[in-house]
């Protein structure tokens, strides 16, 4: 019999009777979509990580389109960026017909390595992409400092960092766009949804116009003003709009963060201050310079243990581990394209040891201790 009755995934969504009744109001109300729960939304979510501007599409995924859109990537240009990540990532600049270009991660952050994006630049490169992988974000002074000498703009991918900083800067300020996911697991939901924060109004122009089929009303920028029904489609954009029932949810759901971030933190460390006394385990490390907002807690194994067995039983103990990322590159997709295995020797060599842990703010202490009871139990008894 397995040691917990009910069975812990590694992330989960926690809604209340406010979030609710938010949703409810918008069902109520004479805006389903495009109406004003989305610009609420919007402006709560830039003022809360100090942008000035943000825009929401109706996922993580449409949000990195439209910033690869935004930044004038097209077919044959280079955008440089981490394997150590979701195929979304890559994915929204194989969309505008370009080239992903896969840079090695740092071994110890697990995040992009500046030095490995510095001998990834060539002519072609018009953009560098950086994941703030588990929640910490990447060695942004670095990176924007190689992109400023090649001229080149920075998208964050924060869909793990929402309320992160670096250098005590806020996530969402610290490059030319950054993306965030609403996704039931991360840290705050809209369902499905992502947003796009911003100090460019040149970039937030284009956003906008993009997650909205290209078209726009503003008549600063129409050939005509004279016809009140009049529009233009200035590029060709796709329906990636938000809804305001998601939008409402968001708002609602936006009120609540600092408290999943307290929970998050105090359950990472835990962990970590369990865990560092195990010489089979290795802890996520976090640089001074960061304080993460903890979407995923990754440990990496022993060569020793099998981590396939560990999986197993883990998961025969209710406790829902996963696995955070293959390398995208070794999807059979991307091996199509030409890729191949050892591209990213430091990414590769953490894949073939890392798990994922349960960790989200709906956990009770219980569910901490479930977790590292059973995960210290299997340790010490099963090698390869």
């Amino acid at each position: 019999m397995p040691k917990r009755e009910s069975f812990l995934p590694y992330g989960k969504q926690w809604l209340d009777e406010a979030d609710i009744q938010k949703v409810f109001q918008v069902l109520e109300s004479d805006w389903l979509t495009t109406g004003p729960m989305i610009p609420e939304f919007e402006q709560k979510a830039a003022e809360y990580v100090g942008a000035k501007y943000a825009v929401a599409f109706s996922s993580g995924t449409a949000a990195l389109h439209g910033a690869c859109f935004a930044a004038g990537i097209t077919k044959g240009d280079e955008v440089i960026t981490t394997p150590m990540t979701f195929a979304a990532t890559s994915n929204a600049v194989l969309y505008q017909g370009a080239i992903p270009v896969f840079a090695d991660i740092d071994p110890a952050t697990y995040n992009l390595s500046p030095d490995t994006v510095e001998s990834s630049i060539s002519e072609k490169t018009k953009a560098i992409i950086a994941v703030d992988f588990t929640g910490q974000p990447a060695d942004y002074d670095a990176i924007n400092d190689i992109a400023k000498k090649h001229h080149l703009p920075v998208i964050a991918d924060a869909a793990h960092s929402l309320g992160a900083t670096y250098k005590g800067k806020k996530a969402g300020t610290l490059a030319d766009m950054t993306m965030f996911s609403f996704h039931p697991v991360k840290h705050i939901t809209t369902g499905e949804g992502g947003m796009i924060t911003t100090d460019d109004p040149v970039y937030y122009q284009r956003l906008r116009d993009f997650r909205s089929h290209g078209i726009t009303r503003d008549p600063s920028r129409l050939a005509k003003t004279d016809e009140p029904w009049y529009y233009e489609m200035h590029s060709l954009g796709f329906n990636y709009r938000m809804t305001d029932i998601q939008a409402g949810l968001g708002i609602s759901q936006l009120e609540k963060l600092d408290h999943f971030l307290d929970k998050r933190r105090q359950y990472a460390n835990k962990y970590t201050s369990t865990f560092a006394s195990d010489p089979l385990i290795t802890p996520p490390y976090q640089h001074p310079d960061t304080n993460s907002s903890w979407h995923l807690y990754v440990l990496k194994l022993d060569q020793s243990l099998d981590r396939k067995e560990i999986f197993n039983k883990l998961h025969a103990e209710n406790i829902g581990v996963n696995v955070h990322y293959i390398p995208v590159y070794l999807h059979p997709y991307y091996q199509r394209l030409g890729y191949r295995k050892g591209l990213c020797p430091e990414a590769e060599k953490l894949y073939e040891k890392m798990i994922t842990l349960p960790l989200f703010p709906k956990m009770s202490e219980k569910d901490v201790g479930d977790v590292i009871k059973i995960v210290t139990s299997l340790t010490g008894g099963i090698t390869k």
